[in-house]
């Protein structure tokens, strides 16, 4: 999918939510407003849960009463539920998967409120909790990747699988100007797009996009970040996914990944891997931030057997 915007110099920050707002302008069913959990074939049941001041936006597909284990999908900075639903309906094809918008993004409320990774992840707690959830997968991507690692790290009875899509653990996981690109956005290069038409069509304060704005340009320049002890401390498997032009830097995917318990000498040593590993690591060929995210088949083959917790098959030669 192509995007083209008119003003260069801001490319590489406008690009980071250029196809975000795309996939966010895709038409949705309409959905009625009740908790009760719906199979993917429908439109997904939806609510809000108060939290700190704000009510918290999500969708459920499939059902919660199930023996699988649910999937907490987390989207990315000026997105939505809606803007993962091209991910989400293959993977709620084989469990259930519940699906929140961020503070302040989507049909939440909260944009008055400053956002923090710690914060975000507390309003997803409570969500499970109100949903009645003991435990689930997390799929975060971007800024909802860091969100899940904050998750895993502030409630980890609540989290199983990780799956960090195009996410860090610390700020400086981004390349410096990417995030120098970020702190030039403003208001109005937004003025048209989708991004700014999502937002109004979706937010209980379709006037306050600037404060969004603000509010993302100050999360990304303000330092965050989890000692190595507490990363390595999370309970649950992880796979990390990066693409190989990322705006995460490789080093830094490289070492979530063996902070998680990726990189473990026996196993290379065999050359085979015979039980489902604690961490799995895959960087897309020829794969930029923006377009992970057109690796929707790619990236559903990797995440479900990871969710399902299967060994690599043996070749067979």
């Amino acid at each position: 999918m192509n995007w083209r915007f008119p003003l260069p110099a801001l490319a590489s920050a406008f690009a980071m939510v250029a196809f975000a707002a795309t996939l966010a302008a895709i038409p949705q069913p309409a959905m009625a407003e009740t908790p009760a959990a719906a199979t993917p074939a429908q439109a997904p049941a939806h609510g809000h849960v108060d939290v700190a001041g704000a009510a918290i936006h999500y969708q459920v597909y499939g059902d919660l009463q199930s023996d699988r284990t649910p999937l907490l999908v987390l989207h990315g900075a000026f997105m939505s539920a809606d803007a993962m639903k091209p991910l989400i309906d293959p993977l709620a094809a084989s469990r259930p998967v519940i699906a929140i918008d961020a503070r302040g993004h989507g049909r939440s409320g909260g944009v008055d409120t400053p956002l923090s990774y710690d914060r975000m992840a507390d309003d997803a707690a409570a969500v499970l909790g109100k949903l009645g959830v003991g435990k689930a997968d997390v799929l975060g991507y971007s800024m909802g990747g860091s969100t899940a690692v904050a998750l895993a790290i502030r409630h980890p009875g609540k989290v199983g699988k990780q799956v960090i899509l195009s996410a860090t653990s610390q700020l400086d996981g981004w390349y410096p100007e990417v995030l120098a690109g970020i702190a030039q956005l403003t208001p109005d290069i937004f003025a048209g797009s989708p991004i700014d038409t999502e937002y109004r069509r979706l937010s209980p304060a379709p006037e306050k996009f600037p404060v969004l704005v603000e509010n993302i340009k100050r999360l990304d320049a303000t330092p965050f970040g989890w000692s190595d002890a507490a990363v390595r401390a999370i309970p649950g498997k992880t796979m990390v996914i990066i693409g190989d032009a990322d705006g995460v830097t490789l080093d830094h995917g490289i070492a979530l990944f063996k902070l998680r318990g990726g990189g473990d000498v026996a196993a290379a040593t065999q050359g085979f891997l015979t039980e489902a590993p604690k961490a799995r690591l895959a960087i897309l060929p020829a794969t930029s931030h923006i377009g992970i995210m057109s690796e929707i088949p790619a990236i559903t083959a990797m995440v479900v057997p990871f969710l399902d917790d299967k060994a690599p098959p043996p070749p067979s030669f």
